[in-house]
């Protein structure tokens, strides 16, 4: 350890440290959320399966209960005890229960502390403070006691964060860019076919949000409307209970589909005949193969006669167990090329899991939005069975009975080649968010114990590499 750094009890710096509310609000289907220790998972707030109270509840609960900007949250109970998030933005509209919450005041102090806490120091430290066997917890009078690694002066605190935070600042760029081209993917779907204003025969392309979609290089004219809102017909289709394009067929989802996969689990280590190394994607892990979130995807060993359950560019993989009374099963997540190139080894997906393969092709990014409106729109909730506390999707059932509005081929070939060079970028903003994060945790420890000072020559190598694509100023933290 390093001579410009030492130990002083969190108390002594951060003057308020608390549990949130010790109170029980009832959980509504719209509100407020109200994050507890299983909502914190991998440095970040799983929002989706959140527990929602009201806003009367919301306004009772105390300050010490509601989050600001620069709190540094800990998960104190359960499977995620010890994980961290830090808020960094504005407008928080959420609240915390029995959940550590250090409120630091400043940028410096909150994004210091984040990072020593998600260090193996700051881990081991956290660890060492743990009770509990069965379920490990830590108690607010140890989190209010725990040893926080400090320099002795500013300006190293100052540089060491920046580095890191630096590193952070481009991933959550990629991340913005990401959701903007899903958001300019939905805007189209939804207008080519959920209002059905999709380019017509001999027409220009179609104008979007500000986006344009070419039909063919030779076409030259001027941009016009839609195939509803220039006259297309639209027919009653007594099965769905509305309007479809005229031409256009109804089918079930199995439509879609042509096999689907079962999961496998295999070994955690070779042994036997276990020796083909996969990664396995688990439902906790459907949101980071989104990019909505790390992705902490385990290895494994599977025979090698069951290699035939790898998953290839465009499968599809559903949670078919799981879920909570909020979020139900059916979450999706999708595979390319580029989604592959992210792994080192083929990836299969667990036994609560299943893999899909559809007919065509063509139809990947339309199933993949439909699928995920229905999810939206709560419609899995009422395909859902139990089994031993667990709730499982009824796949078949579900598949089999609802029925859908189908394109065109053509029309949905177009919305392919409209969608395959958005995910290429979205897929190479995640890789390059994979590679940055093993950085900064390769360079975290390091920079935690004073085994390497910024000045550095394997950092000044690290900047060169990676840094140099984030800005450089660190004025902010000066203040």
């Amino acid at each position: 350890m390093s001579n410009n750094l030492n130990f002083i009890i969190a108390d002594k710096v951060y003057s308020k440290i608390t549990d949130g509310t010790h109170d029980s609000p009832k959980q509504r289907e719209v509100g407020k959320p109200l994050i507890t220790s299983k909502h914190i998972k991998g440095r970040n707030i799983d929002f989706e399966s959140a527990y929602l109270i009201s806003e009367a509840d919301f306004n009772k609960i105390n300050e010490r209960s509601q989050v600001h900007k620069w709190d540094v949250i800990v998960s104190m109970i359960g499977e995620y005890c010890g994980y961290c998030y830090i808020e960094r933005n504005e407008n928080i509209n959420y609240a915390v229960k029995n959940v550590g919450l250090y409120k630091t005041g400043s940028k410096l102090e909150a994004e210091w502390l984040y990072y020593y806490l998600i260090s193996p120091i700051g881990k081991a430290i956290l660890n060492s403070v743990k009770s509990g066997s069965s379920q490990p917890y830590l108690t607010l009078g140890g989190l209010r006691k725990l040893p926080i690694l400090q320099p002795v002066n500013k300006e190293s605190k100052v540089k060491i964060v920046k580095v890191l935070s630096d590193l952070d600042a481009k991933i959550e760029l990629n991340n913005k860019i990401n959701s903007e081209l899903e958001a300019m993917a939905k805007t189209l779907y939804d207008y080519w076919f959920v209002q059905f204003d999709f380019p017509v025969p001999d027409t220009e392309p179609v104008e979007v949000s500000g986006l344009r979609q070419a039909q063919s290089p030779s076409q030259a004219q001027s941009p016009k409307k839609g195939y509803k809102s220039s006259g297309g017909k639209m027919v009653w289709n007594e099965a769905l209970k509305r309007e479809i394009p005229e031409g256009w067929e109804v089918k079930e989802l199995e439509w879609y589909i042509n096999n689907d996969k079962s999961g496998d689990w295999g070994k955690e280590n070779e042994e036997g005949n276990y020796t083909q190394r996969v990664y396995c994607v688990r439902g906790a892990d459907i949101n980071g193969l989104n990019g909505k979130g790390e992705l902490k995807t385990p290895e494994r060993y599977i025979l090698e006669k069951n290699l035939f359950k790898t998953l290839d560019s465009h499968d599809l993989i559903v949670e078919i167990s799981g879920g909570s009374p909020t979020q139900s099963t059916g979450r999706l997540a999708y595979i390319t090329e580029q989604t592959l190139e992210r792994f080192d080894a083929p990836i299969i997906c667990s036994n609560f899991c299943k893999a899909v393969t559809l007919k065509e092709d063509k139809y990947f990014f339309n199933f993949v939005m439909e699928w995920n409106a229905i999810y939206d729109a709560g419609v899995l909730f009422g395909f859902e069975g139990k089994t031993s506390g667990i709730k499982n999707l009824l796949f078949e059932s579900f598949v089999t009975s609802f029925k859908t509005v189908v394109p065109p081929i053509e029309l949905a070939e177009k919305f392919y080649d409209f969608m395959s060079p958005l995910q290429v970028k979205k897929e190479k903003n995640l890789k390059e968010n994979q590679e940055l994060a093993s950085l900064r945790d390769w360079l975290l420890p390091m920079l935690m114990n004073g085994q390497v000072t910024v000045g550095d020559e394997i950092l000044r190598q690290a900047q060169d590499d990676k840094l140099g694509m984030v800005a450089e100023s660190g004025n902010e933290y000066k203040k």
